[in-house]
């Protein structure tokens, strides 16, 4: 028990120390940041007294940031080198059956690859004003072992084929969509509260590409499986969207990934 409230804590520190890491990229003097984020926010402030104050505080800024980034060198990190249709895994290697250490090291696997292929989904899709919490796809991986433990343990079990697979898919799709764990940046163009059509669009080709690497059809994951499945969930995306808004989303939604998965190299 405290081993797990620790890997919470950290895992909440890290989601915390990305978003200052954001606000301070945003406020760099040289313009690497996206400096017109900050002037928005502030336009409606009085000027800072004393001149060239605001040069000082984004001078400031650049030298903690690249401070963070000679810190960020010289300790190990769990990012794979390149997130691609190779960084995703099989659903049966992120939901294991064994014990509390099986389980932990495949939480940890889970939200770290969820995170990274998110960030790559984002950028497939052009949103730059999101951020993604960890601790929310942790929060999906524990939802899913408790309420779709039965749904988890067929999958493993002998003989489990498509259908199983897409069941799956379906129920992590929903409870991903119940925890959020991306977070848009509140403009005019972000969605009201209750509109998941773009959460939809940055989560479904996630879960449709951790299907794809549980057909086990090929020995390997090829790289543009991530692509593959982005490309997918888009044609299909009024289609998941309509599913996901029933009573019964994942028996809606199971049909469709059975589809997909079915015709999908």
């Amino acid at each position: 028990m405290l081993r797990q409230i620790s890997e919470d804590v950290r895992v909440n520190l890290k989601d915390r120390l990305r978003e200052v890491r954001e606000i301070i990229r945003q406020s760099r003097h040289d313009g690497s940041g996206d400096a017109s984020v900050v002037r928005e926010a502030t336009s409606h402030l009085p000027p800072f007294p004393g001149k060239g104050i605001e040069g000082l505080l984004s001078h400031a800024a650049s030298a903690f940031d690249e401070a963070l980034s000679i810190a960020e060198s010289f300790v190990p990190h769990e990012r794979p080198i390149k997130v691609d249709g190779t960084t995703v895994k099989g659903l049966a290697t992120y939901f294991p059956a064994g014990n509390e250490d099986r389980q932990l090291s495949a939480e940890r696997l889970f939200r770290r690859d969820m995170y990274y292929l998110t960030k790559a989904v984002l950028a497939g899709l052009n949103i730059d004003n999101a951020r993604i919490h960890e601790a929310d796809f942790a929060a999906v991986h524990a939802t899913m072992r408790k309420r779709h433990g039965d749904q988890l343990a067929a999958l493993v079990a002998p003989g489990a084929g498509l259908p199983a697979i897409a069941a799956i898919c379906s129920a992590l799709l929903v409870e991903c969509l119940n925890q959020r764990p991306v977070h848009f940046a509140e403009t005019p163009e972000t969605p009201a509260i209750g509109d998941r059509s773009l959460d939809i669009s940055c989560l479904s080709p996630l879960v449709l590409a951790c299907g794809l690497a549980s057909t086990g059809r090929d020995s390997s994951p090829e790289p543009d499986m991530l692509e593959i499945a982005i490309l997918a969930a888009d044609i299909r995306h009024d289609r998941i969207v309509q599913a996901c808004a029933k009573a019964s989303p994942v028996d809606e939604l199971t049909p469709v990934f059975a589809t997909l998965l079915a015709h999908l190299p």
